[in-house]
């Protein structure tokens, strides 16, 4: 039986044809900036794979998200900064030096102590670089806003339980009518994200995760409006032709439908 893992070298080969002077010519003229949406975008289809519960498309979009490293990998090669073995041999070092836990004589006793472990030999590792560091601003919002609050949290700045912002929803609400009732539309904004901010660190202390939750409720959206759509559609209609109470009824028709299909 083959160790895992040994079928990678052949992607590797198969990148470097492709960049090859007879190989794709597309693929010749990429460079990391252009890649950089591409690498984005196969990370949420993965998360789309996941959400859906589908082993052939989760493997088939991992595959995808595995080739965009091979990929940027071969054009640092090129630029001769490191090559495919580099980021392996980089994360595996990495992998190693904060599980002493596992490769060390360091004892945990459960998933949180692995955690803490975990951030405090990062924090050693990067003393020169604030606790906020590592987020990546790319990351879309309600995300980056977790990342941020379990950052903060693990240098002990965070609210006990999640009755502080759940206080803080309150406030801000508060503040984003009075921003509206002065028609202050920079305040109205500032007050929104702090609102949002509110929201996503409510979620992370009650173990929810506001990303994942607010897809699901557009899921529920999209489903629930495309069948008001086709319903609209096997009268030949369109939404339009509704008065605001009969979309009403439609939109309850779906959600009845969808409870049925649960």
């Amino acid at each position: 039986m083959s160790e895992p893992g040994h079928s990678l070298p052949r992607l590797v080969e198969l990148m470097r044809t492709l960049l090859s002077p007879n190989g794709c010519p597309w693929d010749r003229e990429q460079t990391l900036q252009s890649l950089r949406q591409y690498v984005i975008e196969e990370a949420h289809e993965v998360a789309d794979a996941i959400d859906r519960g589908t082993p052939e498309m989760l493997r088939e979009e991992l595959g995808d998200l595995l080739l965009q490293v091979v990929f940027q990998a071969a054009l640092t090669d090129r630029k001769g900064w490191f090559d495919i073995d580099g980021v392996v041999d980089a994360i595996c070092d990495k992998l190693v030096r904060r599980h002493p836990w596992v490769f060390g004589d360091q004892e945990v006793s459960d998933a949180s102590g692995a955690v803490d472990g975990w951030e405090a030999i990062k924090l050693k590792e990067k003393k020169d670089r604030g606790a906020l560091s590592g987020v990546p601003v790319a990351l879309p919002g309600l995300l980056r806003a977790v990342r941020i609050g379990e950052k903060a949290s693990s240098v002990g700045y965070d609210w006990p339980d999640a009755g502080g912002p759940r206080d803080k929803i309150d406030e801000e609400l508060k503040e984003l009518d009075d921003a509206s009732t002065a028609r202050d539309q920079a305040a109205l904004e500032h007050e929104l994200g702090d609102l949002l901010f509110a929201l996503a660190t409510y979620g992370r202390k009650q173990g929810l995760d506001p990303e994942a939750a607010l897809r699901k409720s557009l899921n529920r959206f999209s489903d629930r409006f495309r069948h008001c759509e086709l319903a609209a559609q096997s009268e030949g209609k369109g939404l339009r032709d509704y008065s605001e109470e009969e979309l009403d009824v439609l939109w309850e028709k779906a959600k009845a439908a969808e409870k049925r299909s649960v």
